[in-house]
């Protein structure tokens, strides 16, 4: 992908602009996955499938509108890469270690609430520094530890009191769910960290690697739908005439879309806005996701839950405040991606 290159100051209008776009998109996909999920807990693969899937088809799309007079209006200057079999072996761990850990992310999501989900996946800031300090063997600054260990008490805080006292309104926050939220936030921080040399054999192409990483996924997600015997499922649905499929296709349809909108939006938030501003667009995004899971599936929040968000909220904001105002040093284009990357990760 290559972006082309911005003003020399972008105006409050297209930053306001990126950061509303950005929480939107990501809102639309946690909300609307959730509710597809509830209402067909036994496809979570087959989801993800077609949310690849429609991923591909639409940057196919973006590219083709490259070759036509749209293309001045377009932001996003990018064309089809031909596929290297070199370099698709090259990438293959990058991509098994992503879909690995957006599986478990969507597993997650399935067994827990909305509110809930984001405590689940609280370790990913913590994990990513220490993925982060044992790969380059550089030993993490003191307040960087300390604001990871405040992200760790949230989780601590939110997830204790499923174990100490269970409730009927905390039925669904189960060790396999904790599980899943914690392997996907330990896979996701591996991920982030192999995205450096990732970009390397693409070019430094946020969309290309993208769009690489959709096809493969496809390909592993059909494995994963016939592994989980959801080829299975399907045929049995298929089989009854009472089936509702509509909330389960429009639901596919939409949070495929607004997947490739928020790879977008990421991309943009790079450009437009900081690394600050983003972290704290994704903090709000946590506060209204908190809010839409009580009012629309009726989320348990309870002292807990909220001192839990709030801390793990709190922790990711002021890592990235004392990572951005550190002293400034030279350092390649890659590490800014990759820190940018990690960022979005965390809330």
């Amino acid at each position: 992908m290559q972006i082309r290159e911005p003003e020399p100051e972008s105006s409050q209008l297209q930053v306001v602009g990126v950061v509303t776009f950005y929480i939107v998109a990501a809102l639309v996909m946690i909300i609307i996955n959730k509710a597809v999920l509830n209402n067909t807990p036994d496809l979570p693969f087959t989801l993800l499938f077609i949310q690849c899937l429609i991923a591909v088809l639409l940057l196919r799309v973006l590219s083709w509108v490259n070759t036509t007079s749209l293309r001045r209006v377009n932001p996003i200057d990018w064309e089809t890469p031909k596929i290297h079999r070199g370099v698709m072996v090259n990438l293959f761990p990058y991509f098994a270690v992503g879909i690995s850990g957006l599986a478990f992310n969507t597993l997650c999501l399935t067994n827990v609430d909305a509110s809930f989900f984001q405590i689940a996946r609280g370790l990913a800031l913590p994990f990513t520094v220490a993925v982060s300090a044992a790969h380059s063997y550089v030993r993490p600054r003191l307040q960087v530890v300390v604001a990871a260990f405040i992200v760790t008490c949230g989780f601590f805080i939110g997830t204790a009191l499923s174990f100490v006292r269970r409730t009927p309104s905390l039925s669904q926050e189960s060790a396999t769910a904790l599980f899943y939220g914690s392997m996907s936030s330990l896979l996701l921080a591996v991920h982030a960290v192999l995205k450096k040399s990732a970009l390397g054999h693409v070019g430094n192409s946020v969309i290309t690697l993208s769009y690489f990483g959709n096809i493969v996924s496809t390909a592993l997600l059909l494995a994963c739908m016939i592994l989980h015997g959801e080829i299975g499922v399907l045929c049995n649905r298929f089989q009854d005439l009472n089936m509702d499929w509509t909330p389960f296709l429009v639901g596919s349809a939409v949070t495929g879309f607004f997947g490739f909108l928020l790879g977008i939006a990421n991309s943009l938030s790079v450009k437009v806005t900081s690394p600050v501003t983003h972290m704290f667009s994704s903090a709000a995004k946590g506060v209204i996701q908190t809010i839409l899971g009580v009012c629309i599936f009726s989320d348990v929040i309870t002292l807990s839950r909220f001192y839990s968000i709030a801390i793990i909220i709190g922790g990711t904001v002021y890592y990235t405040y004392i990572q951005t105002s550190k002293p400034k040093q030279p350092f390649p284009k890659n590490d800014l991606e990759k820190q940018n990357d990690l960022e979005k990760q965390t809330v």
